[in-house]
């Protein structure tokens, strides 16, 4: 058994992928400018890391759901622009005001947000969101003008500066729906009124990763990306690959135990899955107390150049393939401490195929894997830079 030199459960984090997604999505974009949206921990593969990273490789904003996110990017130097756009009651607005994020305003918060800006003696930069048809958050369009009046009086009085307007979309991960071209109306509806209604609007932004690589109309000012930038597809007929993109995350293991069973065996629990014939059993000791989705069965794991299938239930902290071989124990042909690899990388199962498997998206995939998992990053930026992406 040769000597393992990574750990014995790593999300490889590969940096330098990421700076070619995000140059590459540049390009795409052009003249547009690129938000890297790093919420959710950067889906898994560490914010701060990512952060520095994509504003190194080029990208001009930051992206984050919650105001604590934002404030942790601010207190470990990064000083690019943030944007934080998902507020509960409880969100600390003072909080995101004292570090200068930017603010995504759909309709209620606005007062709370003046209101630290208020106390603070500091005016809030904000981007107000119109629901084009998403459904979720956003200001209902028979709303937009009393916010757009709302918002208006504010800046009069110096407590907030509107520099954005932004919306999301529905289904542009499917180019051939029309809703698409409904919603980029309805949003150019929305710029303009808040133009006749005074406000001098900055930034207009409403691509997210799929409109960005289909839809050049929707790129107005800037561009959102998040699954491209961790060099994955939103379309099911396009692999990374087609689209110029290099995924970001590999997740590895090791085998940590071999043993021959003869046909019959059950494997797991509820015996769900039986050998066929004698067969050779490896153990990955990772399950979804770890991210792994624990519906994935037949999900691919590549060990020693080879592809094996998961058989029988995901655990906790395990699972078992079926390496379909006898003679293995003991001998230099031994798998034992052999890498596991699940997805990632070059030449590995794509996270696609796990996604299949579980019967979800590779957003959830990547995004699920748990901080029990190391992460690894290969070509990390230096420390000390100053995060501003110049």
């Amino acid at each position: 058994m040769g000597r393992v030199t990574f750990p014995e459960r790593a999300a490889e984090i590969d940096l330098d992928a990421l700076r070619h997604n995000i140059r590459h999505l540049r390009d795409v974009a052009h003249p547009a400018r690129v938000m890297a949206v790093v919420k959710a921990d950067a889906y898994g593969h560490g914010a701060l890391p990512v952060a520095r990273a994509a504003l190194e490789a080029g990208a001009a904003w930051l992206g984050v759901a919650h105001v604590s996110e934002g404030v942790a990017l601010r207190k470990a130097g990064i000083e690019a622009p943030i944007l934080a756009w998902l507020h509960t009651s409880r969100t600390d607005f003072t909080a995101g005001v004292e570090h200068g994020l930017d603010l995504g305003i759909s309709g209620w918060e606005l007062e709370h947000v003046v209101a630290a800006a208020r106390e603070l003696e500091r005016p809030a930069i904000v981007h107000l969101k119109i629901d084009t048809g998403l459904g979720r958050n956003g200001c209902p369009p028979e709303q937009w003008e009393a916010l757009l009046g709302r918002a208006v009086a504010h800046q009069e009085e110096g407590l907030i500066r509107v520099v954005g307007v932004f919306s999301h979309l529905a289904v542009a991960d499917e180019p051939a729906r029309p809703e698409t071209d409904l919603q980029v109306q309805a949003f150019r509806d929305a710029v303009a009124a808040a133009e006749k209604a005074g406000i001098d609007v900055e930034v207009r932004h409403l691509a997210n990763t799929p409109a960005t690589l289909s839809r050049p109309d929707c790129h107005f000012d800037l561009v959102r990306v998040g699954l491209g930038i961790y060099g994955l597809s939103p379309f099911a007929d396009q692999g990374s690959e087609d689209l110029g993109l290099r995924p970001v995350m590999t997740f590895s293991t090791t085998v940590a135990n071999c043993k021959e069973v003869p046909a019959g065996q059950g494997v797991s629990y509820g015996y769900a899955y039986r050998t066929r014939k004698p067969t050779t059993l490896g153990l990955i000791p990772v399950g979804y107390a770890d991210g792994v989705p624990r519906i994935a069965t037949g999900a691919p794991v590549q060990v020693g150049g080879r592809v094996y299938p998961v058989v029988g239930r995901i655990a906790m902290d395990q699972f078992v393939i079926d390496l379909g071989a006898t003679g293995l124990v003991d001998t230099p042909a031994s798998p034992l401490g052999e890498r596991a690899v699940l997805f990632g990388g070059r030449d590995a199962p794509p996270v696609e195929d796990w996604a299949a498997a579980a019967q979800t998206i590779n957003y959830e995939v990547v995004t699920r894997i748990s901080d029990r998992v190391e992460r690894v990053y290969l070509d990390a930026p230096r420390e000390g830079g100053d995060g501003t992406g110049s």
